[in-house]
């Protein structure tokens, strides 16, 4: 059986296990253990997670054995951190989703076929007639009839229905209307002028109970191609979360209005103060945030469905700045959509540091001088935003608060506070920095890093390149005195936009390491280079600290030579990864 990575023997101890029958996969406990290098040189440390893995299954193994990789509980693979209890959602309708949840100049209509497939495939769920798939969720319906009805009434004719779905729903509409819940006709048809079929259910809906009557108030401006107001996407957002599915009081809303809800003011490209309500509502869900004693803190906002290609730094990124006093704070989720990859809190998890850490714990850990950088999951931070993870994976497409998530501010410091946040799609690097000058940090950074997270890449750009912002392209202010950023005057605050070259700073062009979610592979590059084995993912653990350090106008960085020193002896010292090492082991202590 073929292993999913051939480790060095120094750095990993899996071995081959034997032939394994289909059926005692899900209930076998699979088991890891990662062998850390002391710099003594003298002997290793062992740090074992709750879960110790002799090998690791590949894909090719899974294929054999006729199993679904999220029905393997490997924790070596990002995609079997998704929860089993969650709901799938249906593959046929959710292709369309991703074919039609976009924006105006994104979407892809439907050919005939597939509109014809996604129709009859929604009739039969709704009917109790589906065998071999997953039923349609309420969530994808009210997404999917959300972004056909947003397309007809706002979006510009090259990305409005083909003929192709007109004829579909001209066959099914009048199926369709006998067989769904007045709630997703209302989303199908607000006022009974789409479908060509008179009907009045959408325009006299109003909801069931004042919380869902309001969302309902909102979801007809939303339909419409409309924009709301800061105080009412709050409200609405307060009023509905946390999100449980599984609670039918009046009270609570149906997940397929909420999802129309998200959904629909992503398609209508949220405008500032939409995005500033997202980010903000809840703020204060547990409390003012603890207030760190450091001189100070960058908090770290990558995308929160993780990396599925390429090598994620990030983590060790933190162990290298937080060793010379630049503290961080990491936060995120185990697994979220729709990537569904490999995620800081997977890595933490998997090397056995605790992962259920209060902002109150980070705080100490920040200010603990063994250690220097915490992470917070949202699930202990935020639980209202993360109640929403299955319906995120059932709307297919990143709702606002993929953007406005990577803007937090879980713990506060007395000194110095900076926000860097990756982006991929062109047009939100200026939202991003417009929300880091709201919260009010002294620097902001965003980066257009690979798979649009933070880390900034050595190798070159391709010449078919794809046109708008390249790879390595940051953007952001800082500003020339120690007052917050919203106290002081446009002169004070220095904008900039750069292209980083890391060819210019003396690196040798290298194609960036892959690890195709893999969570011991990511840990395992990390590692090696932490132990100060020169390569690629050394070059990029090195890159992006020093480049931070340098753009966010860090004290000592001021000259990009010796940020890049300084990254390096971090590294070469073994202070970096002591660092790492003190995290594991200290936060299962901190109270």
């Amino acid at each position: 059986m073929k292993a999913l990575f051939n480790p060095d023997p120094k750095i990993s101890s899996f071995s081959p296990i034997p032939t394994i029958k289909a059926r005692n996969i899900t209930q076998s406990k699979i088991q890891t253990s990662i062998p850390f290098f002391s710099k003594d040189g003298d002997r290793w440390i062992r740090r074992k997670s709750g879960l110790t893995i002799k090998a690791v299954l590949d894909s090719a193994i899974i294929d054999q054995l006729g199993l679904a990789e999220s029905d393997i509980r490997n924790p070596a693979i990002s995609s079997s951190y998704r929860s089993l209890k969650c709901a799938k959602p249906n593959q046929t309708v959710l292709e369309a989703q991703a074919r039609v949840c976009t924006g105006p100049t994104q979407t892809r209509p439907l050919t005939e076929e597939q509109a014809f497939k996604v129709l009859d495939t929604i009739l039969r769920s709704v009917k109790g007639d589906l065998k071999d798939e997953e039923e349609v969720s309420k969530a994808q319906l009210g997404a999917f009839f959300a972004a056909m009805t947003i397309r007809a009434n706002a979006f510009p004719e090259v990305t409005q229905w083909s003929e192709g779905e007109r004829r579909a729903m001209n066959k099914y509409w009048p199926l369709l209307i006998r067989a769904l819940p007045p709630d997703i006709i209302f989303i199908a048809d607000p006022e009974g002028s789409i479908m060509g079929v008179g009907s009045s259910i959408g325009a006299q809906f109003v909801g069931n109970g004042t919380t869902e009557m309001r969302l309902v108030g909102a979801l007809r401006e939303v339909l419409a191609g409309g924009h709301l107001g800061y105080e009412e996407v709050q409200g609405v957002l307060r009023d509905v979360l946390p999100l449980k599915l599984a609670d039918k009081k009046p009270e609570h809303v149906s997940e397929s209005l909420l999802s129309a809800f998200l959904i629909g003011q992503r398609m209508n490209r949220e405008t500032d103060r939409e995005l500033k309500a997202y980010c903000l509502a809840f703020d204060d869900e547990l409390g003012p945030p603890p207030v760190a004693d450091v001189k100070s803190l960058t908090h770290y906002g990558e995308p929160y469905d993780g990396n599925t290609r390429y090598f994620r730094s990030t983590l060790f990124v933190a162990a290298v700045r937080s060793s010379y006093g630049e503290s961080c704070l990491l936060h995120g989720v185990e697994w979220m959509p729709p990537k569904g990859g490999i995620t800081e809190e997977q890595m933490l998890k998997f090397m056995g540091a605790n992962t259920m850490l209060s902002p109150l714990q980070a705080k100490k850990l920040l200010e603990d001088k063994e250690v220097g950088f915490a992470y917070v999951s949202q699930r202990e931070a935020q639980p209202s935003l993360y109640s929403l993870i299955q319906l995120r994976e059932h709307i297919k497409k990143r709702p606002p608060l993929a953007t406005t998530e990577k803007v937090q501010q879980f713990v506060r410091a007395q000194g110095k506070e900076a926000i860097v946040a990756g982006f991929y799609h062109e047009g939100y690097e200026e939202p991003l920095l417009m929300l880091m000058r709201r919260r009010g940090v002294h620097s902001g950074l965003v980066v257009k890093g690979e798979e649009g997270a933070l880390s900034m890449t050595t190798r070159l750009r391709s010449a078919s390149a794809s046109k708008g912002l390249p790879v390595n392209y940051c953007s952001g202010f800082r500003s020339l005195d120690m007052a917050p950023s919203y106290e002081v005057d446009g002169v004070s605050r220095e904008s900039f936009n750069i292209e980083v070259n890391a060819k210019d700073y003396g690196f040798e062009p290298t194609d960036t390491p892959r690890t195709d979610r893999s969570v011991s592979r990511n840990i395992e590059l990390g590692l090696a280079a932490l132990r100060g084995e020169k390569g690629p993912a050394y070059d990029r653990i090195v890159l992006n600290a020093a480049m931070v350090d340098h753009l966010l106008g860090c004290d000592g960085a001021q000259e990009i030579a010796s940020a890049l020193d300084r990254a390096r002896e971090a590294i070469d010292s073994g202070k970096a990864l002591t660092r790492l090492l003190n995290y594991i082991k200290i936060s299962h202590k901190v109270k």
